[in-house]
């Protein structure tokens, strides 16, 4: 069991939406991508933090870094998003392709950044 899915397995509630994050993450970083927990929640780590989610008591909390949310900021405003963070209701559906977006912008600027080969 991975260290990601051994956090959500310890989670009480709203399993259901970080099995669901975590699978569309999964589908779209790179092979040599890494799973730590790092600021206490999920991460994915390639040339640096790619992405951070984590359960809160009324939402799923999304940390793709203010550049990410900035690139998307369009998209991101039926959430509520901040500088570095968005939160996705549990009364709404997840939108798994967006964050699958998001997720690929993230890993282009950690690629570019360390000059190798995008995606």
């Amino acid at each position: 069991m991975t260290i990601i899915a051994n956090y959500i397995r310890q989670q009480p509630q709203h399993q259901t939406q970080l099995i669901e994050i975590y699978q569309a993450i999964l589908a779209v970083v790179p092979q040599e991508t890494t799973e730590k927990i790092a600021y206490g929640m999920p991460t994915f780590y390639l040339n640096g933090n790619l992405v951070h989610f984590a359960a809160a008591k009324q939402h799923l909390g999304f940390y793709p870094t203010p550049s990410a949310i900035q690139r998307f900021s369009k998209e991101l405003r039926p959430f509520k998003p901040s500088k570095g963070a968005i939160q996705f209701p549990y009364t709404q559906e997840l939108p798994l392709s967006l964050i699958q977006e998001i997720v690929k912008f993230r890993v282009q600027e950690n690629m570019k950044s360390v000059g190798q080969k995008s995606l």
